[in-house]
């Protein structure tokens, strides 16, 4: 108990030590304290936190990536096949009967590495001008070229569709779809899609998120630059596991059993911000004609994925939908945090943008260790 108490006590002036010269110090008094079976003790404690932090992104990469499958199921090879052959030209015929503001040129000549797609609401203007100057404001990472396009829903009013026309014109980065607010998840997902196809088949990976998320473009376009295995068949966030169907008549996303009879749902991606490669995107279009309606988004391409034989791959480093509180070498290693509003973006955007440079593998590893435990204390103190 007494080692416990002073390993404590040594975390706790750690996160009041703003200097890593005196979190040296504070840290040497307490160990000079310590005697052998206490140091074996901070030992093992270390490699074990070192293990839980950093040992997840080493075995997915590396040990846990989804094998080459060999489809013999005539329903998966049938939509692999489609979506190998399938084509859209036809689609820019017809487009203002799917969208209302298409901006048909924004990926024109635009060999792209990732294309990100923000899911929006006509209304959340200051949102989207946040995330414009703040991690979207890149156009390269490592050299290749990424764009960050705002996919949003029919506007409620004649004046709403006016002032989103007007931003259209002056940044060239929205799309509007001729569905509803009240419209399926299904089918703002189907339309995103399918603009995906028709005016960026040439993206390489296409990043699905929301307008109240933080994305970390460099740390994960560095991470598909590096991945140890071929770009396609790529499904990419944090893998929700053995999450069970909605049963509830009266609710919105309900899946009767006689869409859907198993007892759990396929494992899929939380929603807050994923990664499909463009083969990926085709095939869960393709999908998407069999698959139920009135479930969730993320529900939804986990079921197309499914049903083309894709297997999402599982990274800690997506938050899902928490809010990670923040620390500058933790977001720097992270892909994401959800719960963002315009002006924490804008200041941890300064904030980052101040400090500069990189953060070495120790601090880096304490940065986690910090934002992780407040994360998990703001969760505590605050439930709901």
């Amino acid at each position: 108990m007494q080692v416990n108490i002073r390993f404590v006590r040594c975390l706790m002036l750690y996160q009041e030590a703003e200097f890593e010269g005196l979190f040296s110090l504070i840290f040497q008094i307490c160990l000079c304290k310590l005697r052998t079976h206490q140091w074996c003790f901070l030992l093992f404690n270390v490699l074990l936190f070192h293990a839980l932090l950093f040992g997840a992104d080493f075995v997915e990469e590396y040990l846990l990536q989804p094998k080459p499958g060999i489809y013999t199921d005539a329903m998966v090879a049938g939509v692999r096949e489609k979506a190998r052959k399938l084509d859209l030209s036809d689609a820019r015929e017809n487009i203002s009967f799917e969208y209302s503001i298409a901006n048909t040129e924004a990926c024109r000549n635009s060999d792209l590495f990732l294309l990100t797609l923000v899911f929006s609401s006509a209304g959340n203007v200051s949102q989207r001008d946040a995330v414009r100057r703040t991690w979207a404001n890149q156009t390269l990472i490592e050299g290749f070229p990424v764009k960050t396009i705002f996919f949003l829903e029919l506007s409620d009013t004649n004046a709403a569709h006016q002032e989103l026309q007007s931003e259209s014109e002056h940044y060239g980065d929205v799309i509007q779809a001729h569905s509803g607010t009240e419209a399926f998840p299904k089918e703002r997902m189907v339309l995103a899609l399918r603009w995906v196809i028709t005016f960026c088949p040439l993206a390489r990976f296409v990043l699905l998120t929301k307008d109240s998320v933080f994305v970390n473009l460099p740390a994960l376009g560095s991470y598909l630059l590096r991945l140890h295995r071929h770009p396609e068949d790529l499904y990419l966030g944090r893998v929700i596991q053995e999450d069970q169907p909605n049963r509830d008549p009266k609710s919105p996303g309900y899946l009767p059993p006689a869409l859907y009879p198993a007892k759990y749902l396929p494992e899929y991606c939380d929603d807050t911000a994923y990664v499909l490669s463009q083969d990926v995107v085709r095939k869960v279009y393709v999908a998407s004609a069999s698959v139920p309606a009135t479930v969730s988004t993320d529900v939804f391409v986990g079921l197309c994925a499914q049903k083309a034989g894709v297997s999402p791959t599982h990274s800690a480093r997506f938050s899902g939908d928490k809010h990670i509180h923040y620390n500058a070498c933790c977001y720097r290693y992270l892909f994401c945090s959800a719960g963002m509003r315009s002006h924490e973006l804008e200041r941890i955007w300064m904030d980052l943008e101040q400090r500069g440079g990189r953060c070495s593998l120790l601090k880096t590893y304490y940065g986690l260790v910090s934002c992780k435990a407040h994360t998990y204390l703001d969760k505590l103190l605050n439930p709901h």
